[in-house]
């Protein structure tokens, strides 16, 4: 990155998301939780650091479990690890986890669940680059705030 690059994404990345960026969902225990959708984070990472300023890759694949039931309902749990690289070789990885539920194919369970995951191990990789990707999501108090 330039210097004024690097400026500016050492302004931007401390700051919090806006509120019409985040979406809510129900957690266990009657929990809300606050998340970003991957195609928000994707763009915004795509404003931060440029279309070519970014990559990701897939570094891990998993199969937690792959059940059928009786009536051959298919029920899949897949973890990867995700790597996300900026042009100036900073890097960050993280988890994702994705799972599919009564589904009638093995090939439409592991699609599902191979996207939830990779998805969520994106997202949860690119928090580590700051407040503005996502870490400001795991501040209860801004969660509040947001509600």
């Amino acid at each position: 990155f330039t210097p004024e690059e690097r400026a500016r994404l050492n302004e931007q990345l401390p700051k919090y998301l806006a509120p019409h960026l985040t979406a809510t969902r129900s957690g266990p225990g009657r929990t809300t939780l606050t998340y970003i959708e991957g195609w928000k984070i994707k763009n915004l990472a795509n404003r931060l650091f440029g279309f070519d300023g970014w990559s990701s890759s897939i570094t891990d694949v998993t199969v937690d479990f792959l059940d059928v039931d009786q009536e051959g309902r298919v029920y899949v749990g897949v973890s990867v690890m995700v790597k996300v690289t900026l042009k100036d070789g900073t890097f960050h990885e993280d988890i994702g986890y994705g799972s599919s539920e009564n589904q009638r194919s093995k090939a439409s369970s592991f699609e599902k669940a191979k996207k939830e995951a990779a998805t969520d191990g994106l997202k949860r990789a690119l928090t580590s680059f700051g407040n503005l990707l996502g870490t400001c999501l795991y501040d209860k108090n801004f969660c509040k705030y947001l509600s």
